[in-house]
Parts: C-alpha cells; structure tokens; sequence
C-alpha cells in the first residue's frame, strides 16, 4: 500500500474536503505501508484539506497512527484526563478546548458531540464497532442506568491544576460489535476495504440520533445476552433496579432464594438488581438459631456490598423473640417478622418499645381468624401489621385476592411475601399457580403501596433469584 493508493480508497468511500473524521484505527490492519503510519494519516489529511479535521483518541494504550495524530506539529490535545482526544485541522482547537469543563467525557460539550454537530463522520480502519468511543456518547446521552462517576482526577489545564470527577462514565463490557447491522440497514454507514483492512465510514449524527432512540426503547440495547457475561448481567440489573425506582413498594429478596452463604448471596443481588434482603437463613440456619457474632459478621458484609438488610424473619412461632429483637436493635435492622399468632398484641407492644417494627405472616389461619386478631390488637391500641403469604392462604383453600386480601386485611399489609404454588401445595412460576399474585401485585400498585415485596424462599423450588426476578418484572411490564 501506498499513500495514493490509501486516499483513492477513502475518497471512494465518500470523504471529502472540508469533511471532519474521527479514525480509529490499526495501521498493521492495512498491511505493508509505503511510508508508515505518517503516509496513512497524510493520506487523511490530504483528502479532508485545510478545511477538514482529523481527530483521533489519544487516551490508554496508543496505536501506532494515534500517536503520529498527537504528535504532528499542528496538533491540538484536548484537556480532559478521560477520553482525551488530538485534532489536526481547521476546527481543531474548537473541537478540544474545555473538554474536561463538561459534565461528562463523551457527551455534551465534549469533542464527540461536537465533532456529530460539525457534521463529522466517524472512520473504523481496520478495527471494528468496539473501537467505536462515540457509542460511549450514546450512552451518557441517554444516562443509562449502569453507567457510574468516574474516578477522581487531579490534571492540568490552562486554567491551573484541577481535581474533578465525570458522571455518567462508561464501564466495562459492552456489545457494540451487534450495531453493524442497525447502522448498515438505515444507510448511515459505508463499508468498503482499502488494502487488507475492512473500513466503515460512519455519520456521527445520524448514528448518535438512531442509537439514542434505540436505547429510548431499550435500554440494554449494547448488552451481550451471554448468560456468563458477568459484566453484561450486572449492567442489565443496574437497569432493573432504575426501572424499580419508580415504583412506590420496595423489592426485597429472601437470604434463602438468593443464596446459601453471604458471598453468594451479594452476587445473586448484584446479577438481579436487588439491593434489600429479608435474612432469614444463613448458611442453612434459620435465623432465630443464628449466633449474634455470625450475624452482626453477615450484615455487615452485605452491607459493605451495598446489600441493605431491611429486616430479621424468623421461621419459628416459639423462637425467643427478646433475642431477635435485640440483634435487630444491635445491627439496625428496623423490622421482625414472625409467624402469626393469638398473641399479636403483646408481641407488638414487645417490638415497640425496642422501636423495632413488626409484622406477622400467616401460615395455615383463615382470613377471617388473621382478620379477628388484627382487629383486636388494634383496638387494645396496637401496631398489628400483616405480612401477606399468599400462598399460604392458598393453602387453606381461600382464593388470595378474592377472598382474602377482600376480606378486610388490606389496611394491615406492610408486606407482600411474593410466591406462588397450586391449591395442592405444588409450587410453580410467578403467576402460573392459585396464588393470584398477579391481581394482589396489580391493586398493590394501584394503591401506591409503600410497603416491601419479598421475593419469598419457595421461589427456588422452580428458579433462581435472577429467574424470579425476571418473572416479577415481566409482571410489571405486561400489567
């Protein structure tokens, strides 16, 4: 290859004089070069003329044409310590003044955007949609959801020494290599080979535009579905939980249906964006069995994977309850509960004057029985709060919603424990038994219930945690 021959090549791709291009490239991808990596940005430079500008990524590792762009005479740097760029040409200096003065690296008022407004293209020689940074401005356009602060920078600029952190930064895997067909398709992207190398040439607007209003409809539109991207998954749940930030209640999981021990436990949430759990077995102990030392060890590792523990259940009626309460008290845990039973009240006057919020799941009572009590504490002047197990009331052979969610409990729920299973006690997928959990999660809603949803321990007898958290959403959205 020569430089005659690289610009002939670029030409038929459609640049231009006056044209504003952003390369990401890799010289060995063209293969023997006349003249090396400065006849290749020549060539570039030629074609555009003093009219065009030549940009390219000079951040990380540079390749071998990045760094005869940063290091040309004429070069322009951007200040920004992230997603630093160079630019040779008319708009150089426009295009990388005050880059690190933006809010973020890629989107507004960074070289990216600018370069897209300016009418600009985007040219991959030799390398693929990975390379593609301005993908990056997509997503911090957009603020996606799994998207974090940057880590704090201490630079240089014209201005004096700055210390500064960027929102929205991009993180690790994504699957940018899956846009070629979208970009192809809508006819904002040319493909052609000059030498060995395979070269797109890219509008930057008209990408930025269509993939914005791509990931508008989905926002997980450059996550790989690999069920063993560890990366992909955690992003796609950062996802779930924004979704679940709308909503009034709070999705909790059960320490049993997330896990077997703490670390498990911490990744299952992490892969399923949950962040609150309901401890109510711990290495196959119940909680009430827990020694204080394990448990105060196992809130604070949970917390310090941000895994918030909202509250202690014991699967025990006869469990001494002045323990629970002084370990809920001594790790602060704000909510207990326990089975329900005739003494409603006094355990409820017990767990007040910890200041430690209570509430009783039904096991095998009728709703009018669960009703009667509630009744009774409350008029002896008692907190009395519910937490509703649907299938539980099943089991008695009551229709949960019909019957006994409309059979006067609906003021004393403060929690839905969310399962489901048959009549016969055979447990199924979310809203595929007797349970009605579709039409309690409906009116739930309805009512801005700002209570706690608890992924409850018989979901792991038909999926895991991420499956069940799954179906739940899938709820959501079909309702």
């Amino acid at each position: 290859m020569n430089k005659s021959a690289i610009k002939d090549g670029l030409k038929k791709l459609g640049l231009k004089t006056g044209d504003v291009v952003l390369l990401h490239s890799s010289l060995p991808s063209l293969g023997q070069v006349d003249g090396g990596g400065e006849a290749v940005v020549d060539a570039f430079l030629e074609v555009i003329g003093k009219d065009g500008t030549l940009v390219a990524p000079v951040f990380g590792k540079l390749g071998i044409l990045t760094a005869v762009i940063k290091n040309h005479p004429e070069a322009e740097v951007s200040d920004c310590p992230f997603g630093t760029v160079a630019a040779i040409g008319r708009q150089a200096k426009e295009f990388c003044q005050n880059h690190w003065q933006a809010d973020t690296v890629h989107g507004e008022n960074t070289p990216y955007l600018k370069i897209a407004d300016a009418g600009g293209y985007i040219c991959l020689l030799g390398v693929d949609q990975d390379r593609n940074t301005t993908m990056h401005s997509v997503e911090a356009l957009l603020q996606l959801p799994y998207l974090q602060e940057s880590g704090e920078r201490t630079f240089s600029t014209s201005e004096g020494e700055q210390c500064k952190r960027w929102k929205h930064y991009p993180g690790p895997h994504r699957d940018f290599i899956n846009l070629d067909s979208l970009l192809l398709e809508a006819e904002i992207m040319k493909m052609g080979r000059i030498g060995n190398a395979q070269v797109r040439l890219i509008d930057s607007r008209a990408m930025l535009d269509l993939c914005c209003a791509v990931g508008e409809e989905d926002p997980a539109f450059v996550l790989c579905d690999n069920p063993n991207c560890k990366d992909c998954l955690t992003q796609r749940a950062a996802i779930s939980a924004s979704e679940l930030e709308c909503e009034s209640f709070s999705l909790v999981t059960s320490a049993l249906l997330a896990g077997r021990y703490v670390p498990e436990m911490i990744e299952n949430m992490q892969e399923s964006g949950i962040s609150q759990i309901e401890l109510d077995y711990i290495q196959g102990q119940p909680i009430q069995n827990v020694s204080k030392e394990k448990l105060a060890q196992a809130v604070k590792e949970l917390r310090d994977n941000g895994c918030e523990v909202v509250s202690l259940r014991s699967s025990c009626l006869d469990a001494d309850i002045s323990k629970l309460l002084e370990m809920a008290v001594e790790n602060n845990i704000q909510n207990l509960v326990i089975p329900f039973n005739a003494d409603v009240a006094k355990y409820s006057e017990q767990a007040a004057a910890c200041k430690v919020n209570i509430a009783f799941y039904n096991t095998v009572q009728s709703s009018e029985y669960v009703k009667t009590i509630l009744k009774k504490a409350k008029s002896a002047g008692r907190v009395a709060c519910l937490a509703f197990s649907a299938v539980n009331f099943a089991m008695t052979g009551e229709k949960p919603f019909l019957t006994s969610y409309r059979n006067g409990l609906r003021s004393f729920i403060v929690q839905l424990d969310l399962e489901d299973m048959t009549h016969a006690g055979s447990p199924t997928g979310l809203a595929e038994g007797n349970a009605e959990v579709k039409e309690l999660i409906s009116i739930l809603r309805c009512r801005n219930f700002s209570g706690r949803i608890v992924l409850g321990a018989k979901n792991r007898f038909t999926a895991t945690l991420q499956e069940s958290a799954a179906e739940f959403k899938y709820l959501l959205e079909t309702m």
